[in-house]
């Protein structure tokens, strides 16, 4: 395992294939032996913890997280209790309650908890998502009325609800108002029964890093807890609440949550939940996707959460919901058919506008603007946040895209680390450039009209002017170096056992220096992944490595090259399992010429 440091680049590596310098991620090395001597791990495992900003106290419960130690009392949150208890009194009342969400995967995933949980109780459950383009994002007074028509006399808002005051007034009198958010709130909470909402101005939970699926679990249990109270539970079996955990997990990783702290025992206990495939959505969208290891981050990630935010970009927005909250597994599997087409259809629709968003943020940047705004006539509104997410990291800079429609550009963005666009557009908005904006510091979305796009990028290059300091690539953090003869099969079980990874538990960048290929080839659906077999300085050792996403560009080159130059190698060791054999494998994400 290699030191840290400061000053020169790891290995001299300023700038490697993929444009990037290379640095040590710090971790302090008493606290790196401490932990390792306390919990009795390699020292390798208690340097990666220290890095992680994990003390000696915390380190057991990062490698064990569990929801005894780590879940908090619901009440810590305003409004939590008056929320549980008009809950319960209409699950004791018999009354019809309307959930209203939001069409990605954490309202898909906070709706079905809902109204799953609520349906076990024996409620009459209504539910409600709204058309990204038809009616846009939050509660709307057409929707409200409809379900209040349809006897609704409680109406649940998850993963949306705290922006919207005056829409949520125009029915007090006709039906009762919860809202179960966490998006960030610039005033006061609306006029309503109860907002739990951790990122509320007055709430002081210290839970603002949950997602709504999440605040809807803890609902979940405050309700249980006062139905509990009032004896409800005489003769009757409680609801599973732990079986509810996969679609905690699922919201989380896909909203992009740290996995830290709270979020990494939902995530790890979600994903133990999930494994045993009993949902019926959820199996048949793992089998859609052939997914057929047991499920991890990766899998939430990438092979379920882009399929269920398929459907709320580009074709029905209630799509994901229908299938979390099926019942029948010939019904779920035809769904979740839908759905890998509908992925397969927003993929489509991405790529045609890509290649001429990133050319003209090319041009931007070489103009000397310190933020991207692109945009072009009838450019999905469903695809733009992902268009942004490409450009933002390939170019290291905030990245907003817009479509454009009948004067109206609508759009979306993100952003890198240390520069907040969420606080840059909502003053855009305050500043009357934009008529609808906000969002958090890595991403946003905003409307406005079409001649005020000038404007708002000179508002965005003023208030992210320190984007034009920023490398264009985005340095890579190292945690330490390894001989290719040291990547064991244990020492990669080892490293697992820091997962769930994702934003704020990334996994371990390790280097393997002066390595040499011995084969590679292409291989999978389009050619798309390189397949290796390296081996250490003077021939020591041989290992299996694997680079995804590898269509072209410097990297791909030198691996496939000829010329079998050496090569310092970054990336990840991964235990992986293949027909019942546990083997390492290195996953290449970087690599410098020596």
């Amino acid at each position: 395992m290699g030191a840290s440091g400061t000053g020169a680049p790891v290995l001299g590596v300023a700038q490697s294939l993929t444009g990037r310098r290379w640095v040590w991620r710090e971790a302090e090395d008493r606290v790196s032996l401490g932990i390792a001597q306390r919990l009795g791990v390699p020292e390798i495992l208690g340097r990666l913890l220290a890095a992680r900003g994990v003390g000696m106290e915390g380190a057991g419960d990062f490698l064990e997280p569990t929801l005894r130690a780590l879940l908090p009392d619901p009440s810590v949150m305003a409004d939590m209790d008056v929320a549980a208890e008009r809950i319960a009194d209409a699950v004791r009342r018999g009354e019809t309650v309307a959930v209203f969400g939001d069409y990605d995967v954490d309202g898909a995933c906070s709706g079905a908890l809902m109204a799953t949980f609520l349906r076990s109780l024996g409620c009459r459950v209504l539910s409600h998502v709204p058309d990204r383009t038809a009616e846009g994002y939050g509660p709307n007074v057409p929707a409200l009325r409809s379900l209040i028509e349809r006897g609704a006399t409680l109406i649940l808002c998850v993963d949306c609800g705290t922006a919207a005051g005056d829409v949520l007034g125009s029915v007090r009198g006709q039906a009762d108002v919860v809202v179960l958010d966490h998006h960030k709130s610039e005033g006061p909470p609306p006029a309503v029964v109860a907002t739990v909402n951790p990122n509320r101005l007055d709430c002081d939970s210290g839970l603002g890093t949950l997602c709504a699926a999440a605040i809807v679990f803890l609902t979940a249990i405050a309700t249980v807890r006062a139905l509990r109270r009032t004896g409800f539970f005489s003769g009757r079996r409680e609801p599973d609440l732990l079986g509810l955990l996969d679609l905690v997990a699922l919201a989380t990783v896909c909203d992009v949550m740290p996995l830290t702290g709270l979020n990494r025992a939902l995530v790890t206990q979600g994903l133990k939940v999930m494994a045993r495939r009993e949902r019926p959505g959820i199996a048949a969208l793992l089998e859609v996707a052939q997914a057929k290891d047991r499920p991890n981050a990766m899998t939430l990630g990438f092979a379920l959460g882009p399929r269920i935010n398929a459907a709320g970009r580009i074709s029905e927005a209630d799509l994901g919901l229908r299938l979390l909250l099926c019942e029948d597994p010939v019904e779920a599997r035809g769904l979740a058919a839908t759905l890998d087409a509908v992925n397969r259809q927003r993929q489509a629709v991405e790529a045609s506008m890509l290649d001429a968003a990133l050319q003209a943020a090319e041009a931007q940047l070489a103009a000397g603007h310190a933020a991207v705004l692109v945009s072009g006539a009838q450019w999905h509104p469903g695809v733009v946040g992902i268009v942004a997410g490409r450009i933002k990291e390939r170019f290291n800079r905030p990245a907003c895209v817009a479509g454009i429609a009948d004067g109206m550009a609508k759009g979306s963005g993100r952003s890198v680390g240390g520069l907040d666009l969420g606080a840059a557009v909502i003053a855009a908005r305050q500043a009357g450039i934009l008529a609808t904006g906000g969002g958090h510091a890595m991403a946003a979305g905003f409307s406005l009209a079409e001649a005020q796009l000038a404007a708002f990028h000179g508002f965005l290059d003023t208030r992210l002017a320190d984007a034009v300091r920023l490398p264009p690539a985005a340095d890579l953090a190292v945690e330490g170096t390894l001989a290719v003869p040291g990547c064991t099969t244990e020492l990669a079980s080892q490293i697992g056992r820091l997962a769930p990874f994702g934003n704020g538990n990334e996994e371990p960048v390790l280097i393997l220096p002066r390595t040499r290929v011995v084969r590679a080839d292409r291989v999978g659906r389009e050619a798309a992944t390189i397949r290796a077999f390296v081996e250490g300085e003077g021939g020591g050792g041989r290992l299996k490595a694997v680079m995804f996403r590898a269509k072209e560009g410097p990297l791909p080159e030198a691996l496939l090259g000829r010329d079998r130059l050496p090569l310092h190698l970054a990336g990840h060791l991964r235990a992986e399992e293949w027909n019942g054999t546990v083997s390492a494998s290195f996953i290449i994400t970087d690599a410098a010429i020596v």
